[in-house]
């Protein structure tokens, strides 16, 4: 069993696919505070293409008392860009009343990353996700989305280096969204998942089961504009195990918030961009992030 401080420095050695840590190597699977406005809302039948960007840059590492304890080996950074296609296909089909929707994503990121004197940097794809969706329209303002997402572990990963683009296991993360939207007045949505990691079998450590959820809160402007703000909130639920023994007091947590501004055209597409600062972080990087989301329907 490692020590509490010994093990949040060992997390360094093995880097996420997503632009935050938790769990084995401090990372999540799910890129937390990814979506904001109209996460919930399925668009009408069609194949439509989104496209993230995203930077992310953190220089602490905190432990579950929130001390940063990367001076400890000379300092630690972080830096985790992204270019993210999305492609996601809406059907006629009806299930259970609601459209029937298909999605893949597949991640471009170059993770660079220094832990004292050892440095290294990495680019390719990380994990593909799969997922099929159900798409519920309420009235014109309220919407919502049931969906189940698989993500497989595609992404390179080498055991004990620095970075590593891929997180070696597979995960599954049922989740739900609901977002209330007009143009004029109040914009509302969160996003709430629930995630189920396997176990690595390169390193024989199984995640701890997450529980998270993007929100954005904002004001329409009556022009295609829509100001506000937006984040994310993350809690571990369940520990760690290697080999078969829990990891104790290392479930991360975090919480972020910062400025949103999203555009949306008659045409049907959109663009948003999002700023966004970690806070309240327990064994995670400890950073901040820019999102860039833009929507194109064919």
């Amino acid at each position: 069993m490692l020590p509490r401080t010994t093990h949040a420095l060992a997390a360094l050695a093995a880097l996420l696919c997503s632009p935050v840590f938790a769990t084995e190597g401090g990372g999540s699977i799910y890129a937390n505070g990814v979506e904001n406005f109209l996460s919930g809302a399925l668009p009408p039948p069609g194949f439509y293409s989104i496209v993230y960007g995203t930077r992310y840059h953190a220089t602490a590492l905190r432990d579950d008392s929130g001390n940063d304890i990367a001076a400890a080996v000379g300092g630690f950074r972080a830096d985790v860009t992204g270019i993210v296609p999305r492609f996601v296909w809406v059907s006629d089909t009806r299930v259970f009343g609601g459209q029937l929707a298909f999605q893949t994503i597949v991640p471009l990121l170059n993770v660079d990353v220094r832990v004292g004197p050892n440095a290294q940097s990495k680019t390719g794809i990380g994990d593909i996700n799969l997922a099929a969706a159900l798409g519920y329209h309420v009235s014109d303002k309220l919407h919502y989305v049931v969906a189940f997402e698989v993500n497989a572990p595609t992404g390179k990963y080498e055991r004990g280096d620095v970075a590593n683009i891929g997180r070696n296991y597979w995960n599954v993360e049922p989740l739900i969204a609901i977002s209330y939207a007009q143009p004029s007045g109040i914009n509302a949505d969160v996003k709430l998942m629930y995630d189920y990691n396997f176990r690595n079998g390169d390193t024989d450590y199984r995640s701890g089961q997450e529980l998270h959820a993007d929100y954005a809160l904002g004001w329409g402007l009556g022009n295609g504009w829509v100001a506000g703000v937006g984040g994310y909130v993350y809690r571990q639920v369940s520990d760690d195990d290697v080999t078969g023994s829990s990891v104790p007091a290392n479930r991360g947590r975090a919480f972020a918030a910062g400025p949103i501004v999203k555009y949306q055209s008659k045409n049907g597409w959109f663009l948003s961009a999002k700023y966004e600062r970690q806070s309240g972080v327990r064994n995670r990087s400890d950073g901040e992030a820019f999102w860039v989301k833009a929507i194109i329907p064919f």
